[in-house]
This record gives C-alpha cells, structure tokens and sequence, in this order.
C-alpha cells in the first residue's frame, strides 16, 4: 500500500520491528531447540518468521498490487503516467520482493538479538523507517512530499500552481486517499495489533519483566516514538538539512548528528531504549523442560546444582548465557 519506490525500506523494517517485539520469545524459541535435528531448527518451524512471512504476503503485498493497478502513477511517485509506462518487471519486483525484504529484516534482526545485541536490533529498525520516510519526504530529488500528495499526473504537473494546502487538501479529498485510509487501517492495524501483542507476551516470561521500568502503556508508547516517531523526525530534518546546505554537506551534517543521538553508551535514545525492557544482553528464561535425548533440556536440578557450567542464575529469574557453552 505503499508507493514502489519506499516499498523495500517499509517492508525490511517492518520485518526487523517484528523481531525486535519478538525478542525474549526468540530467544526462548533458540534455548528449546538447542541441540536439536535440523527440522526443528530450520527457519520455517520459528512461528514469528512465518507470520511475518504471512504479514508481508496477504497484506502487504496485495494492498500495494491493488494501488499499483488502481493509480500506477501515484504508486510510482509518477514516474509511469497510467498503466502503458509500468515495466512488468516492477510488478514481481514488488509482488516478489517485499516478502523477501521482511525475512531479510527479521532475520537480521534476530541475530542480533539472540548474540544480545538488541539495540543494534532496533536500529535496524530505525534505519529502514528513516529510509521509508526519507524516500516519502525528500525522494531522490527533493519532491518526495510533493510526489506523495499528488494523486495523479495532472496533480503533480499543476502542483507549483497551487499552495502546499490546498493540493494537500486536494489529496485529502481524493479516491487513492480513501484507499490509503482503508488499507492502512487494515496493514497498520495489524501490524501494530502484533507488535503490541509480541511485547506484552515477552513481558509475561519468567524473569522478562524486570527489565521494565516503566508502566507497560508508557513502554508500548516509548516504544512507537523510538521505532516510528524519531525516524520520521530525522528524515525532516535531513530534508531540510539537504535543501538548506545542499546534500554534500547536508548528507554528512545529519550522519554526524545521528551518530551522537544514537551511538554514545549514554545517548538519550539508549536510555528510553532501556526503559521499554527490550532485550539487550542474551537473556535465557529459567525454565523446567522434560530432558530429551541428546539435549541438555533437563529439568533444573535446583539451586546449588546448575544444569552445568556454562549458565549462570542472573537476576529476576532468569538465566544468562556465559562463555564456554554454544547458544
């Protein structure tokens, strides 16, 4: 439901968001099947990865085929005028590669957080969003937002003609702006429904929830300013960084400006990341699980006794991975 030009960027950090909601469940998902055969270990038995997969294919990608059809101009940012100017090439390039741009964010994601890297996880996150906006913002020419509220080629050809309201206005009025409106409360909906849904069922695992510290809603609402709201506010900001110095010195200004908001072991997103409880360290829940053969899934022996000697009891419950045993 997206145009084509920003559909891979929407699509990888939709599939990394997912991960990152999913974190402590993947890393359960991870300790249950350790030591075990290849078909229990093999990415199509991770129930997040398929209902992302799922997202992508029955949502996503219809919603955008079905725009692309309704208005090929709107949905190529105008560079088709109708239907005669769309290669066919674009459309398996969207059918297809949307599903493949969600595995490639979740599983990028996941990795991250099963080795405990989870902010580097989130800023998978951040960076496809802030590429999604920056592309409807800016675009490749600085007439992204122009691009994206004209609804068809006649609007784009007459938009200097008219003030930034009304054409805006005009967009508001118009039929692939119904569109939109029905289709994202169905895609963004959903998307969010999950989201929300895979926090609070990681919130709910033994030990997960003393990494929170602040109420659950404050943390769902951190959460969606960290993962929505401050990539749409750098993409603006590199926007205007770009129209006022020009991109080779704008480009580097914003990147310098990102690495300190970001980077630095004490940035203010660091610490808002922290209160949301997210996994950011390998964290292992303390579970009792009937031994299998050839595992080492036994049942907790107790305290005093550990399983072996490569976990170690850590806070809240849980158990933490150390060195000297494979995860």
């Amino acid at each position: 439901m997206i145009q084509v030009q920003a559909a891979l960027f929407w699509a990888y950090a939709v599939g990394a968001t997912f991960a990152l909601a999913a974190g402590r469940q993947l890393q359960l998902w991870e300790r249950i099947n350790a030591g075990e055969g290849p078909r229990t270990r093999s990415r199509a038995a991770n129930p997040y990865l398929a209902l992302t997969v799922l997202f992508a294919a029955v949502l996503m990608v219809p919603t955008g085929l079905f725009l692309l059809w309704q208005n090929p101009s709107w949905a190529t940012m105008h560079v088709a005028d109708g239907h005669q100017g769309v290669w066919a090439g674009f459309v398996l390039w969207y059918a297809g590669g949307i599903p493949v741009a969600a595995v490639l964010g979740f599983l990028a994601a996941q990795m991250l957080v099963l080795v405990g890297a989870g902010y580097w996880a989130y800023l998978q996150c951040v960076g496809g969003y802030f590429l999604l906006f920056g592309t409807l913002v800016h675009g490749w020419d600085g007439s992204g937002y122009e691009r994206f509220l004209s609804p068809g080629a006649r609007d784009w050809a007459d938009w200097p003609q008219d003030s930034v309201v009304n054409n805006a206005l005009d967009f508001l009025t118009s039929g692939t702006f119904l569109a939109l409106l029905v289709f994202g409360a169905t895609v963004i909906g959903t998307m969010l429904m999950t989201e929300i849904g895979w926090l609070l069922e990681g919130w709910s695992l033994p030990g997960a929830d003393a990494d929170r510290k602040v109420h659950r809603v404050l943390a769902i609402a951190i959460a969606a300013a960290g993962v929505y709201g401050l990539p749409f506010l750098g993409a603006v900001t590199a926007s205007v960084l770009v129209r006022l110095l020009g991109g080779w010195l704008g480009l580097p200004l914003f990147a310098v400006l990102a690495g300190v908001v970001l980077l630095p072991g004490r940035s203010p997103v660091r610490r808002l990341y922290e209160l949301v409880g997210v996994p950011r360290r390998h964290w292992r829940a303390d579970l009792d699980l009937t031994a299998r053969p050839g595992t080492d899934s036994a049942p907790d022996p107790g305290p005093g006794n550990p399983r072996d000697s490569g976990d170690e009891p850590g806070p809240g419950g849980e158990t933490q991975l150390t060195e000297g045993r494979p995860g």
